[in-house]
């Protein structure tokens, strides 16, 4: 058991169900209706379920990369702790991987496709990536992007119509990634600023997007609210403890914004549903690290 609650650590379970909110935001977007026929629950429990595994190995890879990082700066961690073999941790990570692309293209061709870009990016970021300063946060936001493309890949014209549609989560995640580098030793304010302004026209942008902007309005502005409650904390004080509280803010409340979406679409009771993933996501981050 010590084991796999190792493990568990390592896959970072709170922001795995966010990943499944992004698939529920793509199918919502290309008009795709769930229901309980075949046709409308097999694509969104395959995609969903790729998304999670996907999601899960890359932040697995993440750990394993910054192993030597993480004995100083994080030495709580399972790995530097020794609770998980290195080994353990790798073999994980590949069968993870490699589940969410089988199950992304048991889905479809185009599904399978962009579940291998979500790994190829998500690795490269894990390896070198959130170490340059300018593509390090494009980088994390691209695969957050493709997260979301993934949920759309069920209708190929979907995909070609909604395209632009991706930029918004790339820079909502490069806008948080940004904000993490001042996680550990602090920020500065001039940073946070130009944060709040990405997070400011990602709102935007979404309502613009929205086919019914009053359905998605309740969920855009409560996740305003929320954001900006921890990012002004932050930028009043850039240190470690309120720029961690902010990032894992923005991360967990990303399922606000999959909720507009669907709720976009005229489903209310899936955006419900979603809706419901984000206090799921927050019992989590009370038992496993977010960031």
């Amino acid at each position: 058991m010590s084991k796999l609650r190792a493990f568990a650590e390592l896959t970072r379970p709170a922001n795995v169900v966010t990943a499944l909110s992004d698939i529920m935001a793509g199918l919502a977007i290309v008009g795709f209706t769930f229901g309980r026929l075949d046709y409308q629950f097999y694509p969104a429990l395959f995609l969903g379920l790729s998304s999670m595994c996907l999601y899960a190995g890359g932040v697995v890879f993440n750990d394993i990369f910054d192993h030597e990082l993480d004995a100083t700066e994080r030495p709580e961690r399972a790995l530097p702790s020794g609770r998980i073999k290195r080994t353990e941790a790798v073999a994980g990570g590949i069968l993870l991987l490699s589940v969410g692309i089988f199950l992304a293209f048991w889905q479809s061709r185009l599904s399978g496709i962009v579940a291998i870009l979500i790994t190829l990016l998500a690795l490269f970021y894990d390896w070198k990536g959130k170490h340059m300063r300018i593509f390090g946060p494009i980088n994390m936001g691209l695969c957050r992007a493709y997260n979301l493309l993934l949920g759309m890949s069920v209708y190929e014209l979907g995909v070609l119509e909604h395209f632009p549609v991706i930029l918004i989560p790339l820079i909502y995640i490069a806008a948080i990634t940004l904000v993490s580098r001042g996680e550990v030793h602090g920020g500065k304010a001039t940073t946070l600023y130009f944060a709040g302004f990405l997070f400011l026209l990602v709102h935007a942008s979404q309502l613009y997007f929205a086919e019914k902007i009053e359905f998605a309005l309740v969920f855009v502005l409560a996740h305003f609210i929320l954001i900006f409650r921890k990012l002004r904390i932050a930028i009043v004080e850039p240190i470690g403890k309120n720029i961690g509280l902010t990032v894992k803010t923005g991360v967990l409340t990303l399922i606000l914004m999959n909720a507009a979406w669907v709720a976009s679409s005229g489903q209310w009771i899936m955006a419900l549903f979603v809706l419901a993933l984000l206090p799921v996501s927050l019992g989590l981050a009370k038992k496993f690290a977010v960031t």
